[in-house]
């Protein structure tokens, strides 16, 4: 097995997530090192780039490269760090902040660093309220101890960090939505160029990562970026949480080397539940394309490999979904999510996912037409690409993946006006199961 717990190691459950418990397992060593041994941020960046640490949130930017868009020189920078955990399927951060915060606040110290920030945000899901707690509670152990606010550890070094909590808008997860929140505005995503680099949060030059990319930073300058490269394969280094849900035994959050096989990754979440088949899985949350058993068995859990396969690694947040699923029903819901999470700023997202929707929903319902397979192709393809965020492509990149992995599930429902038929039966030559949930 590949499992190689970095972040969550010894983290002793609910009970390990105080400072105290962080210094025994050498949290804050990483801090210390760069600020007595007045690493310079040239230097630590350069060792990003070498782990080449890819975002943990989904969109797989390198963290190094990132750091380095940040200009010189005196003035206010900020970082923020995205724990708007809120894409179906994905639960890893939460336990991240539940289980071991002083990670990320340790990551975001060094980070602030090696790109000159005086002042930091982590932006929470607002659902996790306990969580935002908790946090603020951490956040204030730092402080008490000297490891964060002004003159850290005794040094010229001073850096302050604040929780902020959002209140469940999908949208706010995209950068820019999430900077237009934190000022007090409605989170709806900013047309880029300029970049948060060069005008973020208030105007000012602004790194914003994902909350398992901050928290594997102390990682990283503990061991050495090759050495945290060489836990992965080649352009995909270091260990990646992974929350897999749906019908396996043992759902949960599983802290895996990359590149590690899906197979292995199934096998530690107990195999498919009930013994029943594998039918296909969601590999990055509920925005990345589905893959069918036969292709995702072949795959590795990385960017490189998901990608090749049609789909993508995204948050790693892995829905598994056995052969008694209706994928027509799957999709039904998954459209009504985006349809629902549309901040309605760009028309081809707030009509066309409107229009998808529909058009499922009355294809799950018994009243599909023949048009309707194409139809879906045309408005999917007319909104990607087409908005000012990646909610659009969200939307309808699942359309598509189910089309075309599963077209013949979704003429059966147009031919037969719906499910209407029990489990075992099976249309003649084809692999088509159909859910009693129909």
């Amino acid at each position: 097995m590949s499992l190689r717990p970095l972040i969550l190691a010894n983290t002793n459950g609910d009970a390990g997530w105080r400072l105290e418990h962080y210094l025994a397992r050498g949290g804050y060593s990483a801090l210390k090192k760069v600020i007595a041994g007045k690493v310079s941020p040239e230097d630590l960046i350069a060792e990003m780039k070498a782990s080449v640490l890819r975002g943990r949130g989904g969109a797989g930017f390198p963290t190094g490269l990132k750091w380095s868009f940040m200009p010189k020189g005196e003035g206010e920078k900020y970082l923020c760090c995205n724990s708007d955990e809120g894409e179906p399927g994905t639960f890893k951060d939460r336990d991240i902040l539940r289980y071991n915060p002083h990670a990320v606040i340790e990551g975001m110290t060094i980070a602030a660093w090696a790109t000159g920030a005086t002042r930091g945000y982590n932006y929470i899901h607002g659902e996790i309220f306990e969580l935002y707690e908790r946090f603020e509670e951490a956040l204030q152990e730092a402080r008490n101890a000297g490891l964060l606010g002004a003159r850290i550890l005794g040094s010229d070094f001073s850096f302050e960090l604040f929780a902020h909590h959002g209140y469940g808008a999908y949208v706010c997860g995209e950068e820019t939505a999430l900077l237009e929140s934190i000022e007090g505005k409605k989170g709806q995503p900013r047309f880029k160029p300029p970049f948060p680099a060069n005008c973020g949060l208030y105007g000012k030059p602004t790194t914003i990562n994902n909350t398992e990319t901050f928290a594997s930073v102390p990682f990283i300058i503990n061991m050495g970026g090759q050495a945290y490269l060489d836990l992965g394969k080649p352009n995909n280094g270091g260990t990646k949480l992974f929350s897999i849900s749906g019908h396996v035994n043992r759902p949960g959050v599983y802290e895996l080397e990359m590149g590690t096989p899906f197979a292995e990754l199934l096998e530690l979440a107990g195999g498919v539940r009930g013994g029943r088949k594998l039918k296909a899985v969601i590999p990055g949350g509920s925005s990345a394309p589905v893959l069918p058993a036969e292709i995702i068995m072949d795959c590795t859990m990385d960017y490189d490999s998901l990608s090749a396969a049609g789909s993508m690694l995204g948050s790693g947040a892995v829905i598994v979904m056995d052969e008694t699923v209706c994928m027509v029903k799957a999709l039904e819901r998954l459209s009504y999510f985006y349809h629902e999470e549309s901040c309605g700023q760009c028309t081809p997202c707030r009509e066309g996912s409107g229009w998808l929707y529909r058009i499922v929903h009355r294809i799950e319902n018994g009243q599909g037409r023949e048009e309707d397979l194409e139809l879906l192709e045309s408005v999917a393809g007319n909104i990607m690409g087409r908005t000012v965020c990646a909610l659009g492509d969200a939307a309808a990149m699942p359309v598509r993946g189910f089309l075309k992995h599963f077209q013949s599930e979704f003429a059966w429902h147009i031919e037969h006006k719906g499910c209407l038929v029990p489990l075992d039966v099976q249309r003649a030559g084809s692999q088509i199961y159909v859910s009693p949930s129909c």
